[in-house]
């Protein structure tokens, strides 16, 4: 007897799944970005990759979480811009404001103590830097050599 292949999902169920889970958060932080804020005792957990494709982040906050970082929403959080694809956000770190970008993509959980709901998603492949610009050999021309500058000119007689 023939084995039989399992179906193919052509349709891609469990990435369309997903893709509105994400969209649960982004109706989340829609709310949150609305005049009155975050309604009632509702805060948000919100654990991302930092090296996700398209996360923006300053420099020393990668450095100190290089993987993953989990930020609070609740009282102390400015400019919240919700795109389609991705939330930027001012936060403080050590009392200095710093602006992150984070796209849906990247979030790996999204927690909402106030009422223990919860999302959890695999975390994306991180981005890959890109490679280093070819070096091109130099071949010696006239003036694309070494310079020599004499020190006689500059000291003291």
């Amino acid at each position: 007897m023939a084995e039989q292949t399992p179906p193919v999902d052509e349709m891609n169920y469990e990435g369309l799944t997903h893709d509105a889970l994400r969209g649960v958060i982004r109706g989340a932080l829609l709310r949150a970005a609305e005049p009155e804020g975050i309604p009632g005792a509702h805060h948000f957990y919100i654990t991302f990759a930092t090296r996700a494709p398209g996360v923006v982040l300053p420099p020393d906050i990668i450095a100190k979480y290089p993987e993953e970082m989990t930020v609070v929403l609740q009282h102390q959080f400015w400019d919240l811009a919700i795109e389609p694809d991705q939330f930027s956000v001012m936060l403080k770190f050590g009392g200095l404001p710093k602006v992150m970008t984070v796209p849906y993509a990247a979030v790996t959980r999204f927690y909402d103590p106030a009422v223990q709901f919860i999302l959890q998603f695999e975390a994306p492949a991180a981005a890959t830097p890109p490679p280093p610009p070819p070096v091109e050999p130099r071949t010696p021309s006239g003036d694309d050599g070494p310079k020599v500058v004499s020190l006689d000119q500059f000291r003291k007689k």
